[in-house]
């Protein structure tokens, strides 16, 4: 089965496909990503939502509603199979509106976020 997921790196995103072979499988590389950020992240004044990479918990919020956060700021922590995951800022802006809260259980690809860009 195939996913596609953001990564973020030293505060870029990068849009990835992974192939899900099982449990014990070692991830591995079949394409080096373009060093560009996704289109999206560019564009400004309006809103964009931010969405859960994964299924899991939600265990910490380190932004607030009305926060100016800079691209690649940590915006909140998802636990999923006893990992952490880091959720980043894709763009710079002000957070508008916060959809979740510490301890909920989101869906992969549900709207964790707003963020209104500069």
């Amino acid at each position: 089965m195939m996913k596609k997921l953001r990564v973020t790196v030293e505060g870029k995103s990068y849009d990835v496909i992974v192939e899900l072979l099982g449990e014990d499988s070692a991830a591995q590389v079949s394409s080096v990503p373009s060093a560009e950020p996704s289109s999206h992240a560019s564009s400004s004044g309006t809103a964009e939502p931010v969405s859960s990479p994964l299924a899991g918990k939600v265990v910490s919020i380190g932004v607030g509603g009305g926060q100016q956060v800079e691209e690649g700021d940590e915006l909140m922590i998802l636990e999923a199979m006893k990992m952490n995951t880091h959720v980043y800022a894709p763009r710079s802006g002000t957070v508008e509106r916060i959809q979740v809260q510490a301890g909920d259980n989101v869906e992969e690809g549900q709207s964790l976020m707003t963020i209104n860009g500069v």
